[in-house]
């Protein structure tokens, strides 16, 4: 379990709902810097509009700070990581990366929360496969990467038809390493999530089609370091804030923020990345999509976020129970829960 400085939360949430109020303090001339994680290349998703300033907006002056921007991270969980030994102070985390931070003591702080899109991980099958629903897929091959949203996706599909998960054949590899077992016909199906999954449709679109009815159940963090949220608690408040604000915009602009990813060198302007990610963007349906929606880490996404933890648990993926509503409910972080409403309110 982590142990807090009670004191100081309560001088952060002062501090953070004196940010959120009328007045907001004046920003010192020599900012500070937060190293923020970036998962993937960086010349996609939010941070990359952010950084690109999408549609005029300042994020550096949003954020009263200048981001220090990370690469290498395949996904959030390696981020965890990443915030242990101190290199980084602020990331997007799905459940799983802060189910395992909480498991193992990584300092983490929630700042805030929101679901998923119900739609973001796709089933896709081979259509010499016969696959139409979860009860055709007893004794298939099943790519899904462990210990992931997709995973979870997997799990609860087959559950709610009442097939076992030891009733497929499952084959944990890699986003990439699935689509290419997928494309040459080694697994009958694979479970991913976006923009890999549309991506890959588009690209096996006569070999494959998509399980229309595979609900996403996952939740998604962004956490702040201990250390980092404990010196600059307001600044952890304002990326929430900051966060929030730039996905708004990308959801109102699918085409124009392609193609700021294009001219960062995410894609090719009119490729099939560029296309699904346009889909994507207006559908939707990427993880970040529901960011809109953000709010405080609350009950609701504690209880999700149990409900993983619990069915991972049962499969074997976590070694022992985590209890996610002692950690994240705790009311050590009551004064962040307050300084966060208080600021997407504001």
């Amino acid at each position: 379990m982590l142990t807090l400085n009670r004191r100081s939360f309560i001088a952060a949430g002062a501090s953070s709902l004196a940010m959120s109020g009328l007045s907001i303090p004046a920003l010192a001339q020599d900012k500070p810097e937060v190293t923020i994680a970036i998962i993937g290349d960086g010349r996609t998703g939010p941070w990359a509009a952010a950084r690109a300033d999408i549609t005029g907006y300042d994020f550096e002056k949003a954020i009263g700070a200048r981001p220090r921007w990370q690469p290498g991270f395949t996904a959030s969980l390696p981020v965890m990581e990443a915030i242990r030994s101190g290199d980084v102070d602020f990331t997007f985390a799905t459940s799983t990366a802060v189910v395992n931070a909480v498991d193992v003591g990584i300092p983490i702080v929630p700042i805030a929360a929101f679901p998923l899109p119900v739609n973001t991980v796709d089933g896709v099958v081979r259509k010499e496969s016969g696959i139409r629903q979860a009860a055709d897929l007893r004794g298939r091959k099943v790519a899904y990467q462990r210990g992931t949203t997709g995973h979870f996706s997997l799990l609860k599909y087959l559950e709610a038809a009442g097939v076992d998960f030891s009733e497929v054949q499952g084959v944990s590899l890699t986003g990439a390493d699935g689509f290419t077992a997928l494309s040459q016909g080694e697994v009958d199906a694979w479970f991913h999530w976006q923009p890999a999954a549309t991506i890959g449709l588009a690209r096996l679109a006569d070999q494959v089609n998509r399980l229309d009815d595979v609900p996403t159940y996952d939740y998604a963090f962004y956490v702040a370091r201990e250390g980092f949220h404990q010196e600059h608690p307001e600044i952890a408040v304002r990326l929430a804030v900051a966060v929030r604000e730039v996905q708004r915009r990308i959801n109102a602009d699918p085409a124009g923020t392609v193609a700021i990813w294009a001219a960062n060198g995410g894609f090719e302007a009119g490729s099939i990345e560029a296309k699904a990610f346009e889909q994507l963007l207006t559908e939707k349906r990427v993880s970040e999509s529901t960011a809109v929606d953000l709010r405080p880490a609350d009950r609701q996404a504690a209880d999700a976020t149990q409900v993983l933890a619990t069915s991972f648990y049962k499969h074997g993926v976590l070694p022992r129970e985590v209890n996610l509503p002692g950690f994240i409910l705790d009311p050590r972080f009551d004064p962040v829960r307050e300084a966060v409403a208080g600021a997407l309110a504001a």
